[in-house]
Parts: C-alpha cells; structure tokens; sequence
C-alpha cells in the first residue's frame, strides 16, 4: 500500500478493544439523547435513502445482466381471418389460419466470454452501491453526531453569553450608584454601559447561531427533532466509546469507501473482458416449434408441425479500429481505477492519523483552557476588589472580564474539538454501520 505500516500513535489512543468496524454506532453513542437522533435520521434521512435506493437499481441492474446467461423462450399465438373479393363476379373466398409457437430468441453461445464479463461488471457495480449506501450511513452517523454537539456547544455559548450579561448588568448598576454619589467619574460608567450593550450583542449572535444549528440538525435528520427525546448530557461529558486504531492494513476491509474503489476497479477489470471479446467471432441461436392450421378448432388435433432452428455467426472484419480503442478505452479506465483505489487508501490513511492527533491535541487543549479559566478568575476577582478600593481603573476589571470570557468560550470550542475528533476517528476507521 501507498502508506506507513503503522499510525501515529498519541498517547491517548488506547490500546486494546474492539474495532471501530465491529463497534456498532448504540455502543459507541452512549448518549440517549443522541443515540435517539441517530436512530431517527437512519430511518428518516433522504441522501441515505437514495442510497439504498441506487442498491435496488443497481441490483436489478445486475439481475438484467445475469439473465443474459439464460435462453429465453417466448410463446407466440396469432389467428388470422382474411376475405379476399373476386374481381368478376364478387364472390368472397374467406381464408383462416391460426398458430401457436414457443420460440427462443437470439441465445449467444458465450464462447469468449463476453456475457460472463458484462455480468461480473454488472456485479461489481452492483457491490460497490452497496457499499456507497453504507458509506453515506457511516457518514450519516457521524454528521448527526458532529451536529448535535455543535448544537450543544452553541447552546453552552448562549448559556455563557447570558451569565455574562447578568453579571455586566449588575456591574453597570453597581457603578452608576457609584456615579451618583461622586465615587467614580463619567468614564467608568460609560465603559461599564458599553460593556452591556456588546453583553447583549453576544447573546443576540449566540441566540442566532443556536436556531442555524438547530435548523442544520433537522436536515441531516430528515424530519422534526422528536419531543420526548431524552435530556442531554453535560456538555463536555464522556459520551463516547473509544476505539483502538490498528493497522493501516486493516481499513481495506473495514473503509466502506476503499471496498466501493475496490469494486470499481473490478468492474473496470471486467470490462477489459467484454472489450477483448469484441474481437471474437458471435454464435447466436434462435429456434422455435409449434403448429398451423386452416381451423382455429382443429391447430391442436389435425394442425401441422412446424419447427425452425436458425444458428448464426457474426465474425468482425472491419470496423475502423473502433473494438482496439474500445480496448485501449478499457484498459486506461482499468488503470484510473487503480490509482483512485490507492488515493482512497491514502485518504483514509491521512483522515485516521489527523484524528488520532487532533484528539490526543484537544484533550491538552481542555486541560490547558481549564487551568487558564481558573487563572482568569482569580484575576477578576483581584481586578475588582482593587477597583473597589479605589487602586485601580475600571478599565483593568473590564480587561479581566473579557479575557475570562474569552478562555470560557475557548474551552467550549476545545471541548468541541475533543469530541469532534473522536467523532471523525471513528468514522475514519470504518465505524458506525452495524
């Protein structure tokens, strides 16, 4: 294969359990409330259910393909009544005929190959829809997944917004009691004033960004989020199984989208076959057996026996070079199919080793943005006792203030990484399909 023998390997990976691939997506959610939004969207999801919908078509596509490997035997009937006027006297001769066959139409003698070739296409192309529907369900998991906690996220950032702006509202009239007695100037109270209104703007944007995310989640479910779903989980929480990466080796089997490249290099293979044959003489044949008669009473009893047996071969002599490049066609799609099979390895390859280091990142991430909040805080809390005093400027609280604001909403978004991370590792390797 194109890529490394092994993974990155943070230390966060852990080294044992069950693969991503054998780890349906109810034991990797342990969340009931996702794990409810999940369910729904599988059932409801309109590109999964075109999906499946390709497979029906394509299987039937296949069937087509397969039947040509079969005689076919049609039965033909026909009764014919027919007057004939004399051009002398007028008179009428009436004449019937009636008959009754069973033919077969046109069967090929796949002596080279061809039928079998188109039907081995046809199968190919049939696997790999089959695999695009469990790809786009696997994709479709992990979407809901990765949408319903940015959902949660923005929801968090509102909660925050508005705690933020309790507590300015409050600083606000704390100074402008302050203000009327003579304690602080004009200054203080006009930037605890615009510290409210920008308050009130995050809240306004947060309030927005909830209601586009919510709109987002109900897409990709495909219908209206259900009203008794479960409560959600405190955001940050572990809701997630983790899963051992393994072996670069081993996405061949698990990545629904290198098996779909795998098929369609092997449609493209077959077709290399149909092409070749295009080279061979055709040997078709067609036959029938029934019986005529002047009576339609009597084309069972006294009718005649007819049968036909009609083989024919097609050999090509000249066709302008159109079967070599046919050929040559074939074997060069042959050839992009294979380099888009290593590509899809490669992808996957790369999409596994980010997410094993973005996760291993992100949990830093959290650890670190926690230790700077819990900083922040002691700062404002010495910031406005000194202001309190009368040491130091409200421009210092208000600093405090903002840059508190600023790591609170900075572990939100790491903490949504974190999660996102975990979310893509496992569709990387391949999971979320049983």
């Amino acid at each position: 294969m194109p890529v490394p023998s092994e993974f990155p390997r943070p230390s966060a990976e852990p080294s044992q359990g069950a693969a991503a691939a054998e780890t349906g997506w109810r034991t990797f959610i342990a969340e009931p409330r996702l794990a409810r939004l999940v369910e729904v969207a599988l059932d409801a999801n309109r590109d999964l259910r075109v999906a499946a919908l390709r497979v029906e078509q394509s299987r039937a596509q296949y069937r087509i393909a397969r039947s040509a490997l079969f005689p076919s035997l049609d039965v033909q009937a026909s009764y014919t009544r027919q007057g004939i006027a004399n051009g002398i006297d007028g008179a009428v001769e009436t004449t019937t005929s009636a008959s009754v066959s069973a033919a077969s139409t046109a069967y090929e003698l796949d002596f080279f190959g061809r039928v079998r070739s188109s039907k081995e296409q046809a199968l190919q192309q049939y696997l790999e829809t089959e695999e695009a529907r469990r790809s786009a369900q696997i994709s479709l998991v992990a979407e809901v997944a990765t949408q319903y906690f940015v959902l949660r996220e923005a929801e968090e950032e509102l909660v925050l917004a508005r705690q933020t702006l309790d507590l300015v509202r409050e600083s606000y009239r704390l100074n402008a009691v302050s203000f009327d007695v003579g304690q602080i100037d004009a200054l203080d109270l006009r930037t605890a004033e615009a510290q409210v209104r920008n308050a009130e703007v995050n809240v306004l944007t947060y309030e927005r960004v909830t209601a586009q995310a919510t709109n987002q989640l109900v897409l990709l479910v495909g219908t209206e989020l259900p009203s008794d779903l479960p409560p959600p989980s405190e955001f940050g929480a572990n809701v997630l199984a983790a899963v051992p990466a393994g072996l670069p080796a081993d996405l061949i089997e698990r990545r629904p989208d290198i098996l779909e490249a795998e098929h369609a290099l092997l449609a493209a293979n077959a077709n290399i076959g149909v092409a070749r044959a295009a080279f061979f003489p055709s040997i078709s044949l067609t036959g029938s057996v029934g019986r005529v008669s002047d009576q339609l009473g009597t084309l069972f009893s006294n009718g005649s026996r007819i049968w036909s047996f009609v083989p024919q071969l097609t050999l090509p002599l000249f066709n302008a070079g159109s079967n070599r490049a046919n050929l040559d066609a074939a074997r060069v799609a042959d050839q992009i199919e294979v380099a888009n099979y290593e590509h899809a390895i490669q992808t996957a390859f790369r999409e596994v080793a980010d997410a094993l280091v973005a996760g291993d990142s992100y949990t830093l991430a959290v650890t670190a943005e926690e230790a700077v909040i819990e900083a922040q805080t002691q700062r404002l809390t010495l910031a406005t006792a000194r202001y309190r005093q009368g040491e130091d400027s409200y421009l210092t609280v208000l600093s405090a203030q903002q840059d508190l604001y600023s790591a609170q909403q900075a572990r939100l978004n790491a903490q949504l990484n974190q999660v996102s991370s975990q979310i893509e590792l496992y569709r990387a390797l391949g999971g979320g399909w049983q």
